[in-house]
């Protein structure tokens, strides 16, 4: 069996028999999650690192 050929097994979602390249939902099954749980990628911003007042500084640092 080579990588590319098709599988024949039961979509675990909709339970199905199919033939796909690769196991998990159908086609079908994929367009709807898609279009029910697809969105828009939003970006996010992070704020710069902070560290924790109970933090101190290295002792070897602050030797004069």
């Amino acid at each position: 069996m080579r990588d590319d050929e098709p599988l024949t097994f039961t979509c675990p979602r909709c339970g199905t028999d199919v033939a796909e390249r690769l196991y998990g939902p159908c086609t079908s099954c994929r367009a709807q999650l898609r279009a029910d749980l697809g969105g828009e990628a939003s970006d996010v911003e992070r704020d710069a690192y902070e560290p924790k007042m109970n933090v101190t500084p290295n002792a070897v640092a602050l030797k004069d």
